[in-house]
């Protein structure tokens, strides 16, 4: 089971990587390398997610703008919503958490 999870979130950093180095950066992104940290951090919270049992990660969204991760969606409980937010500080790059998380 954990080597399940473990292929799926490096498949997920894997699959999330080379989809953002395609896109275009908008006007507000300083850079294309910025463009293409920002949504290697995305995965690599995302990846957290998928591997830490208390964290729903088809529940949560996550989206980053120059290091500051966004978290949105629904938890069940308080202790999923903060280690949401324990597990994205984490991540090398960010340098704020944003929680709009809401309990279900």
């Amino acid at each position: 089971m954990q080597m399940k999870k473990s292929i799926l979130a490096s498949l997920l950093v894997a699959a999330l990587a080379v989809s953002m180095t395609a896109c275009t950066s908008t006007p507000t992104q300083d850079s294309a390398s910025e463009y293409v940290d920002d949504s290697m951090i995305t995965a690599k919270v995302k990846a957290l997610f998928v591997e830490d049992p208390t964290v729903s990660a088809m529940r949560i969204n996550v989206e980053t703008f120059k290091g500051t991760v966004q978290l949105s969606g629904f938890a069940n409980n308080a202790e999923e919503m903060h280690r949401a937010v324990q597990l994205a500080r984490t991540v090398k790059g960010v340098n704020s958490v944003k929680n709009d998380i809401r309990l279900k």
